[in-house]
């Protein structure tokens, strides 16, 4: 668990200083230059993934049950994923009309993510990774609408053309075709179906 714990402040640690310190990671991004900064941001963010997944793969087989989903919640989850992947697809396409519509598509696929895998999951581990992450998307949030009042992010996303929507679409199903297909097994070893 410990690993997972650790993972966990790393990934969402470095996620945070734009939470914490929007003013001081401006200055160090104009200091350091945009390419040190997010190659500093990548690194930490990988090291903090890489262990999150390996915790996770750890922490999960003998961690305690504090409650068991019923059988049909699995296919909620299913279908929350799905619009997870599409939020992440919209996220990654240029703008169409919906990445303006939803704001900030990353969070909200985040927090489908997290919810949809709260209702599946009922081990300690399971609880501890996907309430952190919403709880840490819903902080975010609330950071973000703060800032754009401060002038200190950008409140608007200019809208593109629909067809951008429905790359943002494909991008979505096609990574939720592999994640169902083998990648959620390679990378968690639980098969999502």
């Amino acid at each position: 668990m410990l690993v997972l714990i650790l993972g966990i402040i790393i990934f969402l640690g470095v996620h945070s200083v734009r939470i914490v310190a929007p003013e001081w990671r401006l200055a160090k991004m104009e200091q350091w230059g945009d390419n040190a900064w997010k190659g500093l941001y990548s690194v930490v963010s990988l090291v903090g993934f890489v262990l999150i997944v390996w915790g996770y793969g750890i922490a999960r087989p003998d961690a305690p049950i504090l409650y068991e989903p019923p059988a049909w919640m699995k296919h909620i989850t299913e279908l929350l994923m799905l619009f997870a992947f599409i939020f992440l697809g919209v996220y990654i396409a240029k703008p169409g009309k919906m990445k303006p519509a939803l704001k900030h598509p990353m969070l909200i696929a985040i927090k489908t993510w997290a919810l949809a895998h709260l209702l599946a999951n009922g081990d300690l581990a399971s609880l501890i990774l996907f309430l952190s992450f919403l709880a840490w998307a819903v902080v975010d949030r609330i950071a973000i609408k703060r800032q754009e009042r401060a002038g200190l992010a950008a409140p608007y996303i200019v809208p593109g053309p629909a067809s951008n929507d429905v790359i943002a679409i494909v991008i979505g199903l096609v990574l939720y075709g592999l994640f169902v297909w083998k990648l959620h097994e390679l990378l968690i070893g639980v098969s999502p179906m």
